[in-house]
């Protein structure tokens, strides 16, 4: 399987709509965390017409695809449509509100960690969407002045579904234990768990074992995954930060 993706890698780094690619090695798992940076919504109905096309048959033949997280401004019909056609499980997540510090400067990718996470409503007689919403505002409007390493925040609504996709970039271990100890997730944790569940936490980067054990302590459903063979487009993207 790993070779499979490393040919998808190569066509990804040619396509000219891809800005930046990772394909990452899940710990003490048989599986791959894949992440892509698109510079438009063509570009990935594009990818997904040729490279994608291309290695679906060989890749499902080995492996089984987990949920997709799109996250974008805006993630039009076509992009769902082209990406739902593959047959995977995918949430399509349109950008709500957020922050970048460093004024989008790229954090070393040797040190910072990216999370992304699903949150989904609990089932209910009325939508708990509104106040999910706001328990996640709190989150990040604390952060910004309590916790400088989160240094991206960005929570995103997910289309047809009371959920929402947050994605946080820490600059260190030490930043996101703080994190989860002592800030703004400590904090707000009891109240997002009234109203809603994670369905799947997804950490890019060198997560320490202390990381990984408090996880579990905190009943996050997480995969971890360290760095692979990756690209990114000279000068970086606004989305993974900037190189120049």
């Amino acid at each position: 399987m790993l070779q499979e993706w490393e040919d998808i890698h190569a066509g990804a780094r040619s396509d000219p709509g891809v800005m930046s690619t990772e394909i990452n090695h899940a710990v003490g798992e048989d599986a791959v965390l894949v992440h892509h940076v698109f510079e438009s919504p063509d570009a990935v109905g594009h990818y997904f017409a040729t490279t994608a096309t291309e290695h679906m048959q060989a890749l499902t033949a080995i492996a089984t695809p987990g949920l997709h997280l799109v996250r974008g401004t805006s993630v039009p019909a076509a992009v769902q449509d082209a990406i739902s056609a593959k047959g995977v499980d995918a949430a399509f997540g349109e950008h709500l509100f957020g922050y970048v510090k460093r004024d989008y400067e790229r954090p070393d990718p040797a040190t910072s960690i990216q999370v992304t996470a699903k949150w989904t409503c609990l089932p209910g007689d009325s939508s708990h969407l509104e106040e999910l919403t706001y328990w996640w505002q709190m989150v990040g409007t604390d952060a910004f002045s309590l916790e400088d390493g989160l240094i991206r925040f960005e929570a995103y609504q997910v289309v047809d579904e009371d959920a929402l996709i947050i994605h946080e970039t820490f600059e260190s271990n030490d930043e996101l234990k703080f994190h989860l100890t002592k800030g703004t997730a400590e904090k707000y944790k009891k109240d997002i768990d009234k109203i809603a569940a994670p369905e799947a936490y997804f950490f890019r980067g060198p997560v320490s074992w202390t990381i990984r054990t408090y996880s579990k302590f905190m009943h996050l459903p997480a995969t971890y995954s360290s760095r692979g063979s990756n690209f990114t487009r000279p000068g970086g993207s606004m989305s993974d930060g900037l190189t120049d």
